[in-house]
């Protein structure tokens, strides 16, 4: 079946007298998306949260092909996590790594979870930057809180960033004076503080050691209304905090 020509004649090309040069950079076809993903706030959240889980899904995979299953999940595991025994040892990459590794379905889940709606609540206030910074200090100081106190646990999650990221919240409220006990925010903080207490075999020096980094963090980038902090006040001090952490992590206790 074939359609009729048009009725219409076509247009007649414009006048030469009445054409425009244009010069400057012609806008190719990525560059409305590239300016939306510049306009995406959540960048960190969702980097941090697709690292995660796709580490645990790996792990979950790898061992499918060749029947290890479980084995193989578990030597990723034994790869990542931290202890004091890797770190004398030389092994210093796991102060990262432990904190994207982790111990069941639940475990991830709950992280994730918390690190969504804090990565939603924080990092259009704080800017990507910041917010990384956060994360990043959080996450060193809780693997040296881990390292502290129990030494020789094997100790791995995302749990010492995320309790950063709800210190740091937490003071910021505080600093613009807001009561965080009266938000979802504060509540959530010490409910979880109350779990890390009460349960055992939860790492109490790695959910301390990130909220102490992140109410710090939290103090210098969210000062009160009033008060103005420098732009290189607010990244100097997480790195400081990184730093340190660190430091102490990797000197041997004795």
């Amino acid at each position: 079946m074939s359609f009729p020509p048009p009725q219409l004649p076509p247009p007649l090309p414009p006048r030469a007298t009445t054409r425009k040069r244009t010069f400057g950079r012609q806008k190719t076809p990525f560059q409305g998306r590239y300016r939306d993903l510049r306009r995406n706030p959540f960048v960190f959240t969702n980097a941090m949260i697709s690292v995660n889980v796709g580490i645990y899904v790996w792990g979950l995979l790898a061992g499918f092909g060749d029947g290890s299953g479980n084995d193989q999940l578990l030597r990723v595991q034994e790869a990542m996590v931290i202890s004091r025994q890797f770190i004398d040892d030389g092994e210093w990459y796991r102060l990262v790594s432990a904190g994207f590794v982790h111990f069941g379905i639940f475990h991830i889940a709950m992280n994730m979870l918390l690190l969504y709606q804090l990565g939603r609540l924080l990092e259009p206030s704080l800017g990507t930057l910041r917010f990384g910074l956060v994360y990043t200090a959080s996450l060193l100081a809780g693997s040296t809180g881990a390292l502290l106190l129990s030494p020789d646990a094997f100790t791995g999650g995302a749990s010492g960033a995320v309790f950063g990221l709800m210190a740091a919240g937490v003071v910021g409220l505080r600093q613009r004076g807001v009561n965080p006990l009266q938000t979802g925010l504060g509540l959530t903080f010490i409910i979880n503080l109350l779990i890390t207490i009460a349960i055992p075999g939860v790492s109490i020096g790695g959910h301390f050691g990130g909220a102490i980094a992140g109410a710090l963090c939290g103090a210098a980038m969210i000062p009160p209304p009033r008060t103005r902090q420098p732009g290189w006040w607010q990244v100097a001090v997480p790195i400081a905090i990184a730093v340190a952490s660190v430091v102490i992590a990797v000197t041997p206790l004795s």
